[in-house]
């Protein structure tokens, strides 16, 4: 996916997150929902999911570039065990903004919301077969994973999905933790790994041709990851290989974050 021309920090500099409050600006994000992931109208979330959570104590968060939109981020008020926390359900940037940082800044923007709120979690779920973003969760954001939970969602009529089934990793991001805090800040990685799980950088033409082996992929790693998480571990960082490959890393769950689950 290519970068917007002119992205890189002037680029970046004009373009404006702000918090998003009006039918209108929801029923963009509907519109760019669609160019984005192209879902059938019954995957697609309708504008009132966007004004619930805003009501409700979530938020959308859109990036502009002057007045269009061009990516949102959409954040649901969730609790479990009575820990309040946020689901980040969906973020979406057109096509050419990507690969520009942008993500970033929308994941950053969200970060500071939660902490406005006293909120320690912001958790959403991801498929652990595209590479960039499982990078990008991991080593960009400093999220954790240690639940894998198979045909998240059912069946798909999205084709990045490939015709597999919806297998997800639930991204926990403790936005306070020492553990994003370096890897947010580019600091050397200090934790012991003690297990590497590779994806080969072939999966994305192997999901787009139908091919077997994405299949076979996506089941070898849904088998090894719930029984690492059985074992105790959990992902607690990840690299891209020089053929492009990925590699979740696996150690102990860090100390500060061990009692703390949602």
């Amino acid at each position: 996916m290519g970068q917007r021309k002119g992205s890189g920090e002037a680029g970046m500099s004009e373009l404006r997150i702000a918090r998003l409050t009006t039918q209108e600006e929801f029923e963009a994000c509907v519109d760019l929902q669609q160019q984005t992931w192209q879902y059938s109208a019954g995957e697609i979330l309708p504008r009132r999911v966007f004004f619930l959570a805003e009501k409700l104590g979530g938020h959308a968060l859109g990036a502009y570039d002057g007045d269009k939109l061009v990516g949102f981020n959409l954040g649901l008020p969730a609790q479990r065990r009575g820990m309040g926390y946020i689901h980040s359900q969906m973020l979406a940037v057109l096509p050419e903004y990507r690969n520009s940082g942008l993500g970033r800044r929308m994941k950053l923007a969200q970060r500071e919301l939660a902490i406005e709120q006293g909120i320690q979690v912001i958790e959403w779920t991801y498929d652990p077969l595209e590479i960039k973003n499982a990078f990008f969760n991991l080593s960009r954001l400093g999220a954790i994973s240690r639940r894998y939970v198979p045909n998240f969602y059912g069946a798909s009529s999205s084709p990045l999905q490939g015709g597999l089934p919806t297998d997800r990793l639930y991204a926990e991001w403790w936005v306070k933790s020492a553990h994003a805090e370096r890897v947010m800040a580019r600091q050397p990685f200090t934790e012991r790994v003690l297990e590497r799980l590779s994806v080969p950088a072939q999966i994305y033409a192997w999901k787009a041709e139908g091919d077997r082996r994405a299949q076979k992929t996506q089941t070898v790693l849904r088998g090894r990851l719930q029984q690492y998480f059985a074992d105790g571990l959990c992902i607690i960082g990840y690299d891209r290989e020089a053929d492009g490959a990925g590699l979740f890393l696996l150690g102990e769950v860090p100390a500060e974050l061990e009692l703390r689950k949602t």
